[in-house]
């Protein structure tokens, strides 16, 4: 099968960036990503960015269009991605993809979000229309309200804690504090988790990953523009996506995301690995239930294990299988577009040795997990040198 590479990575800091623009933030990350690459623009053949809310947050619709024209990318042919939290993701599936059928050569692959300017109000119902809107959201669920119920059932079902539910936030800050990048790049003590204002019972202010604005970005190539410009290219061994019921009352288990499950099979098979392979992974952690689910739902362990092996330490950044390094969505940030390109701006500066404090000891395969809403849609990609 043909190779595709990553040969350029970008990054802007997340956070509130009340001075910064939808627009000017994708081109900040974009602008990095091909001075990393050591390419101008005219060599782009294709563009993707990563975007759910750009027409709610900012009345931003046409977003391709944009972000091409102010990137200096024109006439490159670009597309929008959109698919919840999982946009990022997905952008970077398509991209791949492109690259693989023999369209393209490079491909530029974005993720933005511009969300801190609208009213906490506005904000949770721009992000409720990932649920289903007749049976989930019209009758008041939010995203809280959903994870919540799924954190209760994980309880209920296995024995996980609310002390291992904080231990989770408490792992991510740590590594966040490392991360200059970071929204909240500050430790915590689970002390102060656990004392932290109710939200949806049992989840608390500091089990939720924060409203964040930001962008990044990566450029891919063909296995033979890879070679040519860089030395030291990070393969992406494989790429799965799958899909799962949009509303969790629709589900034969809650403490599942079958779609991460369906993903996570796929891009294995691709990539001729197993679970044991694998050597860190940056996981979807919108919600602290979320690490736990997906880190069981990705074979790393046993289901209803999760939360013992983050209190173990073993899911610690010196730890025998690293989660999140980067300080996760919980502390790096998570604006909903751009978090599954950001995972594998991570996944790339560890495998290339460029992580600083919170690098990844002897760090060969990375795997990066995106998922959309409560996990209607699920992507999966593994990294190696």
């Amino acid at each position: 099968m043909k190779k595709v590479a990553v040969i350029g990575v970008g990054i802007t800091k997340f956070g509130e960036l009340w001075n910064s623009s939808l627009r000017s933030l994708t081109i900040e990350a974009g602008t990095k990503a091909l001075s990393d690459a050591g390419i101008p623009g005219e060599e782009v053949d294709a563009l993707y960015t990563g975007c759910m809310t750009g027409d709610m947050f900012v009345k931003q619709g046409h977003i391709s269009s944009l972000i091409a024209d102010y990137g200096g990318l024109l006439p490159v042919p670009s597309t929008r991605v959109e698919s919840a939290c999982a946009s990022g993701g997905l952008a970077l599936r398509q991209g791949f993809i492109t690259i693989l059928s023999g369209v393209a050569d490079i491909v530029v692959v974005g993720g933005v979000e511009k969300m801190t300017d609208a009213l906490g109000s506005q904000t949770t119902g721009y992000l409720a229309s990932a649920a289903d809107q007749e049976w989930e959201s019209f009758n008041g669920a939010t995203f809280p309200s959903l994870y919540a119920l799924m954190a209760k059932r994980h309880m209920y079902e296995y024995g996980t804690t609310e002390e291992q539910l904080g231990l989770v936030a408490v792992k991510n800050h740590y590594n966040g504090s490392l991360n200059p990048n970071a929204h909240f790049p500050f430790k915590i003590s689970l002390e102060k988790v656990m004392g932290s204002t109710l939200v949806a019972d049992p989840l608390r202010l500091f089990h939720c990953s924060p409203v964040s604005d930001g962008a990044a970005c990566v450029i891919l190539a063909s296995e033979e523009k890879a070679k040519e410009l860089r030395d030291d290219p990070i393969w992406i061994r494989s790429s799965g996506q799958a899909s799962g019921a949009i509303g969790i009352y629709d589900r034969e288990d809650i403490c599942t995301i079958d779609s991460t499950v369906n993903a996570a099979k796929s891009a294995y098979k691709m990539a001729g690995v197993t679970h044991r392979d694998i050597d860190f992974a940056e996981v979807h952690d919108c919600f602290t239930i979320a690490e736990i689910i997906n880190i069981e739902d990705l074979g790393f362990f046993k289901k209803g294990e999760g939360g013992k092996a983050v209190e173990d330490g073993i899911t610690s950044l010196d730890g025998e299988l690293p989660i999140n390094p980067s300080g996760g969505l919980k502390s790096k940030g998570h604006p909903v577009g751009a978090t599954g390109v950001a995972q594998v701006v991570e996944v790339v500066t560890q495998l290339r040795g460029k992580a600083g404090k919170r690098q990844v000891k002897d760090a060969e395969i990375g795997l990066s997990q995106n998922i959309g809403g409560s996990g209607g849609t699920a992507v999966v990609h593994i990294f190696s040198r």
